[in-house]
């Protein structure tokens, strides 16, 4: 009986986040309602709640297999993106990389940040984590002033804004953003961290 329940549960959790998914890539997140989700989904708003409390939750967790692949590749991949490399050629990968997380799966990132949510999320904490260690490595005093500073630019918002309103790249993005990795000592080339981005 538990294990039919476990189950049952499985698949409706599956159902959810594909009925999210498919809602949050036809409109704007914040126009998606926990209603609409349980009624494409075919779930009871019971059933939703207890699972999921909020649209923010459902899109953190829609984002968390793509975040965890990135983390895994801060930790354990190639440098620059990976460790071996100076901090400033790391962080200009980790803006490259951010970047295309942004342009793939922008509308679940403004869909899991409401409020102050951003700053909740694991996801979040690590990437904070990251670049300060990258900024005690290159030796920048009082690098929590400027760990914020830094993660700013990456905000759903701001992406968005560069992308649909001034009309950038994501290659002139990122180029822009490689400019900050300044903080952390000498900027790796031009070009050398948005290659292959248009």
């Amino acid at each position: 009986m538990a294990g039919m329940e476990r189950a049952d549960a499985a698949r409706n959790r599956a159902r959810i986040l594909e009925a999210a998914a498919q809602l949050f890539a036809e409109r704007p997140a914040q126009d998606v309602t926990m209603d609409d989700i349980a009624r494409k989904a075919g779930v009871g708003r019971g059933t939703l709640y207890r699972r999921y409390p909020d649209r923010a939750s459902i899109a953190v967790a829609l984002l968390d297999e793509h975040e965890r692949a990135l983390q895994e590749r801060l930790l354990r991949g190639d440098p620059p993106l990976g460790p071996g490399a100076p901090p400033a050629e790391r962080l200009a990968a980790f803006y490259a990389a951010m970047v295309r997380l942004l342009e793939d799966h922008s509308h679940l990132v403004l869909g899991s940040e409401v409020g102050r949510s951003r700053f909740e999320t694991g996801a979040y904490g690590f990437w904070r984590a990251h670049v300060r260690a990258l900024l005690v490595a290159a030796r920048v005093p009082g690098p929590d002033a400027l760990v914020e500073v830094l993660l700013a630019p990456l905000a759903p918002e701001v992406y968005g804004y560069q992308r649909a309103v001034l009309g950038l790249t994501p290659g002139q993005v990122t180029e822009a953003l490689t400019r900050l990795t300044a903080a952390l000592g000498p900027a790796p080339a031009a070009g050398a961290s948005s290659a292959g981005m248009t």
